[in-house]
């Protein structure tokens, strides 16, 4: 329920503070005052997008403040969204000047999107310009919705959907991912068998071109290595012989100081390291062996490696390896995705199964729920002075799923006696769509946990007796929650509990709007005036209190 609404600096609006009481609200004024300007205030703080043109000062912010009776049914949206739960809540909005918005949630700063979340479950406003509402196919859906009473079940039918269309898009892309893998499968195998009948070695490349050169030269390494040895052992003037000619003159002096003990020492190492050197040379140089065959297959070898570098556009055997690895994996990717699209394949369909289920019962109840719809819908436009009017609501089964289940609903209406009932929108003036929409509203909210009904001149259209008739049916509303009543018509402000007053203060050169609770004996002339104009005669007075119920 609405408590109180603050409003500061928008549109004709200076200030103002509406104090709002349980059951029927009207709100009545002369034309232009501004009573809709208090909704267009009001849809601020409900999510609507605000634009700084409409400020009052345009050097000063907006701000709309709302305090709410809260359902404790809301508890748990509050808590998800880590906002502070209180029985009164507040709901502010603040526009700069600069046209930056800020939205609060009982001083939790909020976005316009769980703003308007909250608000929804507050507050249905209903204008005339909503009556076009009731050809929305959608929205005839929620009325027999509504009535069926079986939100628990739609609302796992609608996540269950959303996993379903998901699931749904995760396949088409993994299919189409598939495809576009399939059709390099062929060419991606081909190389991967040519890098794998190769079996390449990491360092292969470089030892084989290590012992190509070796073998390109086997005639000049066993030159060189032949010719060392004999410079150092076999020659008259060769190292070693000569070494051990130092040495033996050294031995025979070397008792003379022990430096040239030393010296002597020093020369046998070198002697023995020589040695060594000579015999490694004779062994090397034996081993060392001119293999034709050996050159080929080793060219061959390389000669394949260079090609598979050249074809792949890489320069060592380590990228070559990586190619083949990851040729490897697309191939393996590509069993693993037909394997991954038949395991969600028939996630998808089983999903499809439960979601067939629960659209049949949701059909069941929407079944049920149009027979009473229908009765409900009628008896209140008998109410609302429409004797012979009626609608029919039909229900076709579509031959696939959507977000909603499989039904089509088309509301059909007929004023008159012997009219065939058809869609609302050719065949009901605007009168009879305001009180077919009023109807709608009325059974709806005995359905529903929404606290606060909005009417914005649904009244347009009707007149005298239907006035009053529609006058009762909103009154009847009351029981069910608080009702704001936007009327022109005397015959529904006299139905209210609390009646506001909006009018316009043009002092100071500027025009403002204010609004103010009417006193008992001001509603008199408030009503007076409005069946008859300014300065009521006392017949018009008379009137407004019968319409009270004051005599």
């Amino acid at each position: 329920m609405l408590q109180k609404l603050s409003i500061r600096n928008y549109a004709l609006i200076d200030s103002v503070d509406l104090e709002l009481d349980k059951g029927l609200n009207i709100i009545t004024g002369e034309t232009g005052a501004g009573k809709s300007i208090m909704l267009g205030a009001l849809s601020l703080i409900l999510g609507q997008r605000a634009e700084t043109r409409y400020f009052f000062n345009q050097d000063k912010k907006c701000i709309i403040e709302g305090l709410f009776l809260v359902n404790d049914s809301l508890q748990s949206f509050f808590e998800e969204n880590d906002i502070d739960f209180y029985k009164e809540s507040i709901l502010r909005r603040e526009i700069s000047t600069d046209g930056k918005s800020r939205a609060f949630i009982n001083d939790t700063p909020v976005n316009l999107t769980i703003m308007k979340q909250v608000g929804e479950k507050l507050i249905d406003i209903h204008s005339q310009h909503a009556t076009l509402e009731v050809n929305d196919a959608g929205f005839q859906l929620s009325v027999v919705d509504t009535l069926a009473n079986h939100q628990p079940v739609l609302h796992q039918y609608h996540e269950l959907y959303k996993t379903f269309k998901k699931k749904q898009q995760t396949l088409l892309v993994l299919q189409n991912s598939a495809t576009e893998a399939r059709s390099k499968q062929d060419y991606e195998q081909f190389l991967f068998n040519e890098l794998d009948a190769a079996a390449l070695k990491a360092d292969e490349q470089e030892l084989l071109e290590t012992e190509l050169q070796m073998l390109n030269n086997a005639e000049n390494i066993k030159r060189g290595l032949l010719n060392s040895h004999q410079l150092l052992s076999e020659q008259e003037t060769a190292v070693l012989p000569v070494l051990k000619e130092a040495i033996l003159q050294l031995q025979g002096i070397e008792k003379f100081n022990p430096d040239y003990t030393v010296l002597a020492e020093r020369m046998r190492s070198v002697s023995i390291e020589l040695k060594d050197i000579a015999q490694e040379t004779v062994a090397l140089e034996e081993g060392i062996v001119f293999n034709p065959a050996r050159i080929e297959e080793i060219t061959a070898r390389l000669d394949l490696i260079y090609s598979l570098q050249q074809k792949h556009r890489v320069n060592n055997i380590q990228e070559l390896l990586s190619i083949q690895d990851q040729l490897s994996n697309n191939l393996n990717d590509l069993l693993n995705s037909d394997e991954e699209i038949e395991k969600l394949s028939k996630e998808i369909s089983q999903i499809k199964g439960v979601l067939d289920e629960q659209a049949n019962l949701l059909s069941k109840n929407r079944s049920k729920a149009i027979v009473l719809t229908e009765k409900q819908v009628g008896e209140i436009l008998v109410q609302a002075g429409m004797p012979n009017a009626r609608i029919k609501i039909e229900q076709t089964l579509l031959p696939d799923l959507n977000k909603d289940g499989k039904d089509q609903i088309a509301l059909l209406f007929s004023a008159n006696s012997g009219q065939a009932p058809a869609p609302v929108g050719k065949v009901a003036s605007g009168g009879e769509l305001s009180r077919l929409m009023l109807a709608i509203k009325s059974i709806m909210a005995k359905h529903t946990s929404l606290a606060t009904l909005i009417f914005d001149e649904i009244d347009t259209g009707i007149s005298g007796e239907t006035a009053v008739r529609v006058g009762e049916v909103i009154g009847n509303l009351e029981k069910n929650m608080q009702v704001i009543c936007i009327t022109h018509l005397p015959q529904i402000a006299a139905k209210g509990d609390s009646h506001y007053f909006v009018y316009k203060n043009e002092q100071t050169n500027r025009t403002t709007t204010g609004i103010r609770k009417l006193k008992s004996d001001e509603r008199i002339g408030a009503i007076a005036e409005m069946l008859s104009g300014k300065d009521p005669g006392a017949s018009a007075m008379k009137n407004a209190q019968e319409l009270l119920g004051l005599n």
